[in-house]
């Protein structure tokens, strides 16, 4: 991952609009006096959506482009980062057609009063969700709360001042940090794991009040923690593991607040994932190849070869047996753990890479968010043969499925249209028609 970071490379949606030449007939002032008087919109609601409203509020009808027009315009000049050059052209002629159109997940609200942030444009973890109502997330210094129910917003933790640890335990920086630049964030169940820029690590348990641990992964000057992830060992105990820039993955034990393993690789880690029998670990990085390692020993099984840029996602089906990366080369590569040798499918995105990759809980769907603009849903027990593809606008800041799989999340970071985005899993209840 790259060590100098510009949030400014972004694409915003209001330069965009400004910067263009908007046909002749309505000067830029026209536009920048009604995107910017129109800042503070209400949440788009299903009901309005299925009228007619645009989804994120953008008032297409007011603008002289259209959203077709400007769909076209960001796929032509959106920039993909790339580490390798021409990385995504190259992956192209690999790729599986798949069938657009399925509808798995509808849209139920656009959250406006959710200011969902970045802090470096690699990193998209930054949105988690503990239940169908419960949703976290980075929103500058604080990592707040949000709840689908009553709509309103909370803040768990604030870190622009100085956050130290309440409880004493054995290698806890006591002294704990000042102003952390969060770079990752976690949450399951009630632990809460945020990872910042120097290599910090503050953890808090939700059901307590202050922060219970603070470590320091390295003091190495590339330290940044690029992911975290929780998972239960086979014995049940709570664990993360952080990815990190000096090129480390460190595994925590929760229940001792302890630091269990220590693995080193040949570059920066990007991402790791669990097997759900945790017995294997996907270590992806600053290289086309990832690894497929022994997660007790952090001995390598097999290199995952076939990506053309570096990669910084990766997770496991509930199955244990198939797991998927993410590159920077546009695409998300489909592994068999029993047959390493090739991935069985390569998936291709819109225009940027594939920086989150999450399963739902029961294995039925594969969720894979582009840096902005795109979201794909795949029908996973049908072969990822056909997608679900939610179109927007704006920069994605992380991507989760709720525990339960009933509800999808994800943040998107914008100037003006940011929000957080909530979809609920189709149904079909046929048998209450019975009632009708």
């Amino acid at each position: 991952m790259v060590d100098e970071y510009k949030m400014e490379d972004l694409d915003d949606m209001d330069e965009e609009f400004l910067d263009r030449e908007m046909d002749g007939s309505e000067s830029k002032v026209d536009v920048y006096d009604y995107l910017f008087s129109n800042s503070k919109t209400a949440d788009t609601s299903s009901a309005q959506a299925r009228k007619g409203k645009d989804i994120q509020g953008i008032p297409w009808e007011r603008l002289t482009i259209t959203r077709e027009k400007y769909r076209q315009t960001r796929l032509e000049q959106y920039k993909n980062y790339e580490n390798i050059p021409r990385s995504g052209d190259g992956s192209a002629k690999e790729c599986k057609v798949t069938k657009k159109g399925g509808s798995y997940y509808e849209f139920k609200r656009n959250a406006r009063s959710v200011k969902s942030t970045i802090l470096h444009f690699q990193l998209r973890n930054l949105v988690w969700a503990t239940s169908k109502h419960d949703v976290y997330l980075m929103s500058h210094f604080s990592v707040m709360h949000w709840s689908s129910l009553t709509c309103k917003m909370s803040e768990v933790l604030n870190v622009s001042g100085h956050v130290a640890p309440c409880e004493k335990h054995p290698g806890s920086l006591l002294e704990g940090f000042t102003q952390t630049q969060v770079s990752t964030l976690a949450v399951k169940d009630n632990l809460l794991v945020a990872g910042g820029f120097q290599g910090e690590l503050i953890c808090k348990y939700l059901d307590r009040p202050g922060v219970s641990f603070c470590s320091r992964t390295t003091y190495d000057d590339n330290a940044i923690t690029n992911a975290i992830e929780i998972y239960s060992s086979p014995s049940g105990a709570v664990h993360f593991i952080a990815s990190n820039n000096d090129s480390g993955v460190r595994d925590f034990d929760m229940e001792n607040f302890q630091l269990s393993k220590h693995f080193h690789f040949p570059w920066p880690v990007n991402h790791a994932s669990v097997s759900p029998d945790g017995k294997l670990l996907i270590v992806v990085g600053d290289n086309p190849n990832g690894i497929l390692v022994d997660s007790k020993t952090g001995k390598t099984i097999m290199l995952l070869c076939g990506h053309l840029d570096y990669s910084f996602a990766s997770g496991w089906h509930p199955d244990g047996v198939t797991f998927a990366t993410g590159n920077q080369d546009k695409t998300c590569r489909i592994w068999d753990a029993r047959y390493l040798s090739k991935s069985v499918a390569v998936l291709k995105g819109n225009l940027g890479a594939i920086r989150s990759i999450r399963y739902s809980s029961d294995g039925q769907f594969m969720g894979m968010a582009e840096p902005a603009d795109f979201v794909h849903v795949y029908d996973v027990k049908n072969g990822y043969e056909k997608e679900q593809e939610i179109d927007f606008f704006g920069e994605v800041s992380g991507m989760c499925f709720s525990p339960d799989t009933e509800s999808l999340f994800f943040g998107v970071w914008d100037r003006t249209y940011g929000s957080l985005m909530e979809y609920n899993r189709c149904r079909n209840y046929a048998y209450l028609d019975s009632f009708t």
